[in-house]
């Protein structure tokens, strides 16, 4: 009996006593009845104490002869795997998986092989795992992560239906390498898809610009007038300027009856020889309401261009020219000096032709006497020369 059970059993003893005490003295027993509760008591304290008291087992310990062997450990059904390529949607950029497999072992009959239940589970395991990994594109392998996890967290039986398989602590990664290049390749991506549309936009505009709006000076003048309704009188005055933006976008003159109205650069020569300067109001024209074109608009050649219009100035009118640059009158005794000195050097390149109106006309002594057979003011037919 152990020392609990002994307490429990005076405990209950004294009590009892304590009980028959008490109701013998309320009662007033006689002696005789003292002797029978006494009785009484002692043997409820014997039947109390054998039912406390537990039952001796004839197999403990205590009555063998050898000890106790030690029970085997419990079957350990887990396995860890680390670092599993798995391939992904796209090639040559594998995952990386990582996992903890558990398994339940199924009943097989009696006739079945051995085989080992860690390798069949962390087979059936990886195999679901690459079926979900293939068909996801490599940077989205954090999103492959949490399909996968939901995956394998169901026991499912192998293929061969020898034990349940699930898998727990799945990570899904992808080398460090392979994402540094996913990222660059993605930035070189849609920079191109970016390059591609701002190319598309120029080339539609340019389509726009010169196949819509520019097509004609007409197109032109519509166009600028959607854009500027409210300045009818600016359109008018900027007619020329769009027939000449209109022309040359397509490569072509400005047609003859927006000739007159093509704006002329600063500095370009009237007709009388002076350059383009303050007196003009941007269009060609100055203050005498002339632009240096003919009615038809085409420049007037004259002086300045040559008698015949091939646009070169006559050599005679180029020397005047320059004479008047230099400060020399025209009919002052340099002027001649000049002409002759023009005329020798270009006698000593061959080129005497160009010059000798410049000598008949500014040197006086160039200048033939007149015959008696002549008539006064002519000289072998040609005019005289102006003084």
């Amino acid at each position: 009996m152990s020392s609990g059970h002994k307490t429990v059993s005076g405990f209950c003893t004294v009590l009892l006593g304590l009980v028959l005490v008490l109701v013998g003295h309320v009662l007033h027993w006689p002696v005789w009845a003292w002797a029978v509760a006494a009785f009484l008591f002692a043997a409820a304290a014997l039947v109390l104490s054998r039912l406390a008291t537990p039952a001796v087992d004839p197999l403990s310990q205590e009555f063998t002869a050898e000890p106790d062997r030690p029970t085997d450990p419990p079957e350990r059904r887990e396995q860890t795997v680390t670092d599993v390529v798995l391939p992904s949607a796209a090639e040559d950029y594998d995952f990386r998986f990582s996992a903890t497999v558990r398994w339940w072992p199924q009943e097989l009959p009696k006739d079945s092989p051995p085989f080992s239940p860690a390798g069949v589970a962390v087979s059936a395991v990886l195999e679901r795992a690459r079926a979900v990994t293939e068909g996801w594109q490599p940077h989205r392998g954090s999103l492959a992560q949490h399909r996968l996890v939901g995956e394998l967290a169901v026991m499912l039986p192998d293929p061969g239906g020898r034990v349940l398989a699930m898998a727990e602590n799945v990570t899904l990664t992808l080398a460090e390498a392979d994402a540094v290049r996913l990222r660059k390749l993605a930035t070189v991506r849609k920079d191109e898809i970016l390059w591609s549309h701002e190319r598309r936009y120029e080339r539609d505009r340019r389509e726009y610009l010169g196949k819509d709006v520019l097509h004609d000076t007409g197109s032109a003048v519509v166009w600028w007038l959607a854009k500027n309704d409210d300045q009818i009188r600016k359109t008018v005055d900027d007619l020329g300027v769009l027939a000449q933006l209109s022309a040359a976008a397509n490569n072509r003159d400005v047609p003859e009856r927006y000739a007159a109205l093509v704006p002329r650069p600063t500095g370009a020569p009237e007709a009388d020889g002076r350059p383009n300067g303050n007196g003009h109001n941007g269009y060609g024209y100055n203050g005498n309401g002339h632009n240096g074109y003919g009615h038809n608009g085409l420049p007037q050649f004259g002086r300045a261009f040559g008698e015949e219009g091939t646009g070169v100035p006559a050599p005679v009118d180029a020397f005047e020219r320059l004479l008047a640059a230099m400060g020399v009158p025209t009919g002052h005794e340099d002027s001649g000096v000049l002409a002759r000195a023009l005329y020798e050097g270009a006698a000593q390149v061959g080129r005497e032709e160009a010059s000798e109106d410049i000598r008949r006309r500014f040197d006086p002594a160039a200048a033939p006497e007149p015959s008696s057979s002549t008539v006064p003011g002519e000289e072998d037919g040609a005019d005289a020369p102006e003084i």
